[in-house]
């Protein structure tokens, strides 16, 4: 099997605040554009919401006169706020998840007590749910899904033109892979998921989500699988899956929640829009509170 080439630009973002990369990719022929994983601004502290991040990317899109087509998330990250809302009112793109984001939908619609009327869990918000191996057009270049849950249930793979864009599944060589502590999450299914990843050609170029940058060194976006094979130091090619189970889930025990967990996961399953604004015409991010049965 070979990498396919076709005539495409990557251009790359990066979030400092989250280390979030969002790559917008283009289909040179026709100027039709794809963007994954945009990051809308949030101050916590503040509790400030702001569109520079995706306002860098609309002022790409119009300096070199391109059509967004496509705006494709990888999972309802945890970690940063989805700016894919605001990049569809201002753009009219369509946004794309993975079909198992209606179970991530069930879990935390729970966990944030979100009524029927804002939320019914059917994968709503989003324009379009990717099974797995569908394949999908960006003006002349073909993409194709690949289901790699584990970290999440709605996590996805998108193989675009030879390029290989896997979200939280798996990090540079040497930081591993993805926690699979998050509900739905699994560290056999990640594994499995990874194997996948793994079937595709040495030579297929790798795009990071996050790089975190161990040890200080430079920041780093891409990889390759023949690489990821070879270096990867929780799962390379010849690692067992119980041993990698034994050493994620030891990991993830020694990890604290994210800092953004709770205002990113309930604006992402709902494809970046805000909660509804109440009666004062203002919008609120929810917090359940634990540890309170002592003082009830």
């Amino acid at each position: 099997m070979t990498t396919q080439q076709q005539p495409m630009h990557i251009e790359m973002f990066f979030d400092n605040d989250s280390s979030t990369f969002s790559y917008l990719l283009v289909d040179k022929s026709s100027k039709v554009a794809a963007l994954i994983d945009p990051v809308l601004d949030y101050d916590a502290a503040a509790g400030a919401v702001d569109t520079r991040s995706a306002d860098q990317v609309l002022a790409y899109l119009n300096q070199h006169e391109l059509k967004l087509q496509w705006i494709l998330e990888t999972h309802a990250h945890a970690d940063h706020l989805s700016a894919a809302h605001y990049l569809r009112q201002k753009t009219g793109a369509r946004v794309g998840i993975g079909e198992g984001i209606r179970k991530v939908q069930q879990t935390f619609k729970v966990v944030f007590n979100i009524g029927d009327e804002e939320l019914t869990a059917r994968g709503e918000c989003f324009d379009h749910l990717f099974h797995d191996d569908e394949t999908f057009q960006i003006g002349a270049l073909t993409g194709r899904v690949i289901n790699t849950p584990g970290h999440t249930n709605d996590s996805v793979s998108y193989l675009i033109a030879g390029h290989l864009f896997v979200g939280d599944s798996l990090f540079m060589p040497d930081a591993g892979t993805a926690r699979c502590d998050f509900p739905g999450g699994d560290a056999a299914v990640l594994y499995q998921s990874i194997q996948r990843l793994y079937q595709l050609p040495d030579e297929t170029p790798m795009y990071m989500c996050h790089d975190y940058q161990p040890n200080g060194r430079e920041l780093r976006y891409k990889t390759t699988v023949g690489e990821q094979k070879q270096q990867n130091i929780h799962v390379a090619a010849q690692t067992p899956q119980q041993d990698f189970v034994q050493k994620r889930t030891a990991r993830d025990a020694t990890l604290a929640v994210p800092r953004l967990i709770y205002p990113s996961v309930q604006v992402n399953i709902r494809a970046g829009q805000l909660p509804s604004k109440e009666g004062n015409g203002t919008a609120y991010i929810k917090i359940p509170l634990k540890g309170t049965a002592q003082l009830d």
